[in-house]
């Protein structure tokens, strides 16, 4: 058995910490590994002699003080398996560390989300960032649907949505809000409805109501906010994104909801009718933890854009 060398007293803690080698930790975590500086000296991947390793060893104990390990047969000493359980996390890692570094470095950053987000402010913020960021790259998916975003996020199918966003964060994501919207419906231009309370004033609306998903938030707390008034829609027509609610309300198809943009208003063949006392639609980004280096990056460009195209808007931070 060997014996532990001390060093004084006072010097011991400055002498590890300016002489602690990495190279030396390394070697170690070879050493240890495989049961021996014999074994060791098969398995690193770069050209070191068992005597280059024996050698470090014994500079290694000498700097800290303390024997590591016996040789002869090879056994850890309690020093040696408490340094061990230390560098073993970090050296096992490296492996798989260098392989996905590249990935991560060459993988698009996948954005998905409201065709108005991605068609109104993508398209101006990716450009600037790619001015900061020539090696960015990234794409796109169109998608109304809150649920399938969620999946997608957490399947690691995509990076960072951008959609109508209500409460807490969803478990397991990040989430920001960006802008709240004032809720408007649309009529045909030939309708004799002038104004939303000339629609509700039916109470039991027959037209259908052309929206978004029926299960979204948005929607959903549209249809108990009308409840409360007494006001009943009987029918509901699904659309994949709000300019496909604008083009079915001037299409004749029933009443869309919608919200309150200015370039909304001047819509061919469409009448917005303005919502009052109705919960705004609040767009916001979610992403997928832990999150892409650009992620963050993205959704302040967004929230900044969204600042000057959206004047109608109540902004986070407002």
């Amino acid at each position: 058995m060997g014996c532990t060398r001390a060093l004084p007293a006072g010097s011991r803690s400055a002498s590890v910490r300016s002489r602690m080698n990495v190279h030396h930790l390394e070697l170690f975590y070879y050493v240890a590994t495989h049961g021996g500086i014999s074994a060791a000296a098969r398995q690193i991947p770069y050209g070191v002699q068992q005597p280059a390793i024996s050698g470090q060893m014994t500079r290694l104990e000498s700097d800290l003080g303390v024997r590591l390990f016996e040789r002869v047969p090879f056994r850890l000493t309690p020093a040696g398996d408490r340094l061990y359980a230390h560098v073993q996390p970090f050296f096992s890692g490296l492996p798989a560390l260098a392989q996905a570094l590249p990935e991560l470095a060459q993988r698009d950053l996948r954005i998905c989300g409201a065709e108005i987000v991605l068609r109104d402010h993508l398209p101006t913020v990716l450009k600037a960032l790619r001015k900061a960021y020539p090696a960015l790259r990234y794409s796109l998916r169109t998608t109304g649907y809150q649920s399938q975003v969620q999946a997608w996020l957490r399947s690691g199918e995509a990076d960072v949505a951008f959609i109508p966003v209500h409460g807490r964060a969803p478990a397991g994501l990040g989430m920001t809000r960006l802008a709240s919207l004032p809720l408007v419906l649309q009529v045909p231009r030939r309708s004799p409805f002038k104004t939303a309370e000339d629609v509700l004033r039916q109470r039991r609306v027959e037209e259908p109501l052309i929206c978004l998903d029926e299960q979204s938030t948005v929607v959903q707390r549209f249809l108990r906010e009308s409840k409360a008034r007494g006001v009943v829609w009987t029918r509901v027509v699904e659309a994949t994104s709000l300019d496909l609610v604008t083009r079915y309300v001037a299409d004749g198809e029933g009443i869309g909801l919608n919200v309150a943009l200015g370039r909304r208003s001047s819509v061919p063949g469409v009448r917005v009718l303005p919502l009052d006392g109705y919960t705004p639609l609040t767009m916001g980004a979610l992403w997928s933890k832990p999150t892409a280096e650009m992620v963050p990056r993205l959704v302040e460009a967004v929230r900044a854009h969204a600042r000057t195209q959206w004047p109608e808007a109540v902004h986070d931070g407002d």
